[in-house]
Order: C-alpha cells, then structure tokens, then sequence
C-alpha cells in the first residue's frame, strides 16, 4: 500500500504494520517550507488513525534527511496554511505578532505534537540532519544513523541560541550542548552515538533495512504498553525540566530575531542562507 501525499512533498507507504514517512524534497536537501511541514503533519495524523500501523520511520529522500528550515524563495513564509493550533494567522502582521504566531505554530508546535504521539516513531537520517532537521529527528523515539550521517546547528552565526526548540541539553547533555553550539562543528553519528542522541549507526547502504527491521520488532509489541511507556518518559522529560525549559529558550529565541530585525533590518542577519550552505559544506573536523 503506498500513496503520495498532495504535492508529493511527503510519500506515505505502509507494510506489515510499518509506516514510512518520507520526506519529499531532495533538490534542495529536504529543506522545510510550510508546505513540507504541514503535509508531514497531515502524514503523521495518518499514521495515528490507522489502526494498523504500528509504528512510524521517518525518513529523507536523496543523499540528506534534512537541511533544514527553507530560508531560500521557495520558503513561502508569507502563505496561510491550514493551521492545528489557534495561534492567529502570520501573514500580514509585522514584528514579533508575526514572527512568534509562525514560529509558534509551525516549528515548536509541530514538533510537540509529533513528539507527543501515541505510537512509537524512529528517525532514519542519513547524510545532513542540520538545524530545523534536527527538530525533526528529535521529536521521534529513536534514531538510527548512517556512517555518514552529521548533525549541526549554527544559530549562533545568526546571532541566535539554537533551534526553535531547544533540545539541546536533553539530548546531548549540558557540556557537549555547549560546544555543538558554541562552535558550530558538525557532531558525527558515531559521536552523537556516544553522546546517546542516537541509538544505532549503520552502513548507509543499510539504513532503512536496519531501521525497518527495528520498527518491525517494535510493532509486535502490545500497543498499549508501548503508547504509556512512551508517556512515562516523556513525563519524566518533562517533569526534569523539558517543556519549561524549551518554552523558555523559545523566548530567547524570538529576542534574538527582534535584535537582528532592529539592528541588521533581517530577523536571521544578513546572510542566513549563506550560512546553512557554509555548514552543509564544511568538513567534518
């Protein structure tokens, strides 16, 4: 069973209780618009009301799994989508009102509810996992690696503390968060793997065996139980400080687009694009 979702921007196809979610945009690395976002949005709504799909991979289609947030023409910030919050729409506000309604909805908002979800869910990334892909990877479960996967986030170039949600300290621990963001070299999957931010590395040429064969081992499990441990540590992740903490860094966050829009008249600096091209260029130190 397999279907586009519309535009073709998200592929769903699922297969004895697996679903792949893949995202659809390899010409230019899988970068996240609106559009890319809500379709994935849509693909995971799909997966949850499916009763028999039991577990979720998220995958990117093309040598990377995501660059990131679109910063280039095609990141249709100015367009009204079909909204799953009741944040008032961005489009035709100024300053914070649009800034803050956009960024509230479509990157953390997004990414709380994805992470939130029932069933468990595995990141399958190869090659670039770079800023708004990591919040991608992040909100699932698990993630399994390629050899030559890498993870970077250079906000700090903007001027900016990281990613709108800041996972940072809970995924990598507070020291070897600060120097991921503090230098902005990109972190390997075998050093993210012994940072415990991944679970698995593999060959590439394995990637989506391995992850399918973990997501199939998963899937005989009693939904149940999987859907409350789930819970449970996510209420633990919570309770040592996750949901305050990435509210709070949230805010720094939208201080540093009014700093840049005040002082250098573009929220993300001048530049931004340029930067992410920097970072997906860069040899691996």
């Amino acid at each position: 069973m397999s279907e586009h979702i519309p535009e073709d921007l998200v592929l769903y196809e699922l297969n004895d209780g697996v679903a792949t979610i893949t995202l659809n945009r390899p010409e230019v690395r899988n970068a996240q618009n609106g559009k890319l976002l809500y379709a994935l949005d849509r693909a995971f709504q799909r997966f949850a009301f499916d009763d028999e799909a039991k577990v979720a991979i998220l995958a990117g289609n093309g040598p990377h799994f995501s660059s990131g947030h679109d910063l280039g023409p095609t990141g249709d910030r100015e367009t009204t989508f079909d909204r799953v919050s009741l944040w008032w729409d961005h489009v035709g506000k100024e300053g914070a009102e649009n800034r803050f309604a956009r960024e509230s909805e479509l990157y953390v908002g997004l990414c709380r509810r994805w992470r939130d979800l029932p069933k468990p869910t595995i990141a399958a990334v190869q090659g670039a996992c770079i800023m708004g892909g990591l919040m991608l990877a992040w909100s699932c479960d698990l993630i399994v690696a390629s050899e030559d996967a890498y993870f970077a986030d250079v906000a700090v170039d903007f001027g900016i503390p990281g990613v709108e949600l800041f996972a940072h300290p809970w995924e990598l621990g507070s020291r070897k968060a600060k120097e991921f963001l503090f230098t902005a070299d990109r972190l390997s999957a075998g050093d993210a793997h012994a940072a415990g931010m991944v679970n698995h590395v593999v060959p590439r040429a394995e990637l989506m065996e391995f992850s399918t064969a973990l997501a199939t081992r998963i899937a005989g499990r009693p939904r149940i139980g999987l859907a409350l441990a789930k819970q449970a540590v996510n209420q633990c992740d919570d309770l040592m400080g996750y949901r305050s903490g990435t509210d709070s860094v949230f805010g720094l966050h939208q201080l540093a687009h009014a700093h840049n829009a005040e002082v250098i008249g573009h929220m993300n600096g001048p530049g931004s694009t340029d930067l992410v091209k920097k970072a997906l260029a860069r040899d691996a130190k």
